[in-house]
C-alpha cells in the first residue's frame, strides 16, 4: 500500500502524531481548567435567563396605552377613547380624543397627561360635542381616567386657564404633581385654547362600580 506523505507526516499518523504532540502534561490542567470554566459560565447564564424569565412572569403587564376618559359631570364624556398619537392627528380627533404623544400617563409618579379634544366633533361618532360645555366644567369635579386593566384614575379639577393657539406650555410636566390637561377651542370663534386642568387624588383596580353623580368635595 502506498503511503502519501505530507512533510515528515504519514496520512495515517498525522492526526496521532499531532495530538501527541498538542497533548502535554502541562497542557492538561489548562485545558480542563477552560473545560470547567465554560461550564461555570454555560450554568451561570441559564441561571440568569430563567431568574430573568421569572422576574418577567412575576411582574404585571406592561400597559399599551389605551385609555378611556370619563367625567360625570360633562354629559357627552362617558368611555370616550384616548387615542396617543401625534397633534392634529385627525382619525384620533375623529374618532375620541388625542393623548398628545410625548406627555404622560396617568401611572407615572409625575406626569402631564395632556388630552385634547374638539368642541363640535363629528356626528355619530365619540368627538361629537365631546368638550362642547368643557368650560362649565367646575373646580373640584371629577375627571376618570381608566386604562386598559381595569385600573381607574381619579382627579379632581383644580385650574382653568385660555392659552394662545401657539403657546406650549401647557403640554409640559408639573412638578411634583400627576395632572390630566383638557383641552379645547374657546368659543365663539375657536381662536383660543380652553385648558382644564385636574390633579390625581386616587387610584382604584378592579371593575368600575355603578356610575354615581358627580359632587364637589
Amino acid at each position: 500500500m502506498s503511503t502519501e506523505r505530507y512533510g515528515s507526516w504519514t496520512r495515517e499518523g498525522k492526526s496521532t502524531r499531532y495530538f501527541r504532540t498538542w497533548w502535554r502534561p502541562g497542557r492538561k490542567v489548562l485545558v480542563l481548567a477552560g473545560l470547567v470554566l465554560i461550564l461555570l459560565s454555560v450554568g451561570f447564564v441559564f441561571l440568569d435567563v430563567r431568574r430573568a424569565g421569572e422576574e418577567t412572569a412575576a411582574s404585571p403587564p406592561k400597559r399599551d396605552g389605551i385609555m378611556k376618559l370619563s367625567i360625570p359631570s360633562m354629559r357627552h364624556v362617558e368611555n370616550v377613547p384616548v387615542y396617543t398619537a401625534a397633534a392634529h392627528n385627525k382619525p384620533a380627533l375623529r374618532n375620541g380624543t388625542l393623548h398628545l404623544e410625548g406627555t404622560g400617563f396617568p401611572w407615572q409618579r409625575e406626569a402631564n397627561v395632556y388630552i385634547a379634544g374638539h368642541r363640535l366633533g363629528y356626528p355619530r361618532t365619540e368627538s361629537f360635542l365631546v368638550f362642547w360645555d368643557l368650560n362649565r366644567l367646575r373646580m373640584g369635579r371629577k375627571v376618570l381616567l381608566t386604562d386598559s386593566e381595569g385600573e381607574r384614575y381619579i382627579y379632581r379639577v383644580y385650574d382653568r386657564f385660555v392659552l394662545g393657539p401657539d403657546d406650549t406650555s401647557a403640554t409640559k410636566p408639573v412638578a411634583g404633581r400627576n395632572v390630566v390637561s383638557l383641552q379645547t377651542c374657546t368659543l365663539p370663534n375657536y381662536t383660543d385654547r380652553l385648558i382644564v386642568r385636574a390633579e390625581l387624588v386616587r387610584i382604584v383596580q378592579g371593575p368600575a362600580p355603578p356610575p354615581m353623580p358627580d359632587r364637589t368635595s
